[in-house]
């Protein structure tokens, strides 16, 4: 059986002993009292059980107390209507407790109910009147917790939930920018080659498919990364023919690691057109993943371009790398990182750094062909 205190439940066993504990010690207050002012002393059991009647009245009051607490409270800042509502309800239900000690003690003293209510409201009132407040400000002192709890928890959601919108923002922002430039590179090529156009609708018709499977998902394990960015990546080498190859170097602890769906694509897209997109001659695209300790690392490699010093050698390539740089620092804060880098004799590496952890992913998930 359980005392219901606020939204708090309390086993009767508990909050029987609590008050008992609160009742021997003002008995014993009165004990000592007496003995110091050299009064005549009363038998240790009589002022265990006078306090008995005082606070046991207030444990049955106390459930009430707190229902009317939450029914009128005062909140900050101070109300006078509060306030005022509360008032008169101490000052009537501390008279309920010195009316029902009163009551209580007829049973064990000589003196009748009119004696005996004088002498609580004489010896106790102000302490009832106190008990009272003391309740009330319990009451309110939860309520306050409880809303800061729920305050905190609402923010906590909603800040989840802003994240979690730009995060799909951000995602969101690469489909219309891939799906732009891959459509002009197949108009590019009809007036060329019509079959091999076809041949990318195909390969493009697959990848926005396969995409579209994983789309609703913040992470998917790279080795699923890696075969998206397969699609795209034969779309290229459609397009730019033996001008282009790929090579991809993977660790296979890492194939399980998770990682930002379509966070590999708009860095391969960025090396191709400054690379051969913009430069004469042929290109290689390494793609390179690795564990260094606690961490995921990835490197995406290409030959045939330059990284111009200044501001936007730090800031990346347009759309492409602002928005991976943003993606993870929404996903994993100050946990992971991109950064380019010019690597000897030519070329530049975008490297990504992420906390490893694996994601799980289907039995039947696809092979990644590894060089």
């Amino acid at each position: 059986m359980k005392v219901r205190l606020g939204n708090t439940d309390i086993g009767l066993a508990q909050y029987i002993g609590l008050w008992t504990a609160v009742a021997v010690m003002f008995g014993a207050q009165e004990l000592l009292r007496d003995i110091v002012d050299n009064h005549h002393v009363w038998s240790t059991w009589d002022y265990i059980r006078w306090s008995m009647i005082q606070w046991y009245t207030w444990a049955a009051l106390a459930p009430w107390v707190f229902r009317l607490a939450e029914k009128h409270p005062i909140r900050a800042p101070l109300r006078l209507r509060g306030l005022g509502r509360q008032l008169p309800l101490s000052l009537g239900v501390t008279m309920l407790a010195m009316v029902i000690g009163a009551v209580v003690s007829t049973v064990f003293e000589p003196s009748g109910f009119t004696q005996q209510l004088w002498y609580f409201i004489g010896q106790h009132f102000a302490t009832g009147l106190l008990t009272y407040w003391a309740l009330f400000a319990i009451r309110q002192a939860m309520a306050f917790h409880e809303e800061k709890a729920r305050r905190e928890l609402e923010t906590s959601r909603l800040s989840a939930e802003l994240a979690q919108s730009r995060l799909q923002a951000l995602k969101s922002q690469l489909q219309p920018h891939f799906l732009f430039n891959t459509l002009h590179a197949i108009a590019t090529l009809l007036d060329e080659d019509a079959l091999s156009a076809e041949d990318m609708l195909m390969r493009l018709s697959d990848l926005l498919r396969a995409f579209l499977e994983d789309h609703d998902g913040q992470e998917i394990s790279l080795r699923r990364e890696l075969v998206l960015l397969d699609l795209y990546l034969g779309i290229q080498r459609m397009r730019f023919k033996d001008r282009l190859t790929t090579q991809i170097y993977v660790s296979p602890d890492t194939l399980r690691g998770a990682v930002p769906s379509l966070i590999l694509q708009p860095i391969v897209e960025n090396a191709i057109r400054h690379g051969i997109g913009e430069r004469v001659g042929s290109d290689c695209i390494e793609i390179e993943s690795r564990r260094e300790g606690d961490s995921l690392c990835i490197d995406v490699r290409n030959r045939n371009s330059t990284l111009e010093t200044g501001p936007a050698a730090a800031s990346g390539h347009g759309i492409g790398l602002s928005n991976t740089a943003l993606r993870l620092r929404e996903l994993y804060g100050d946990a992971a990182g991109v950064r380019l880098e010019m690597i000897w004799p030519q070329g530049v590496v975008c490297r990504l750094r992420l906390p490893f952890h694996e994601i799980e992913e289907p039995d039947d998930a696809p092979e990644v062909a590894a060089a």
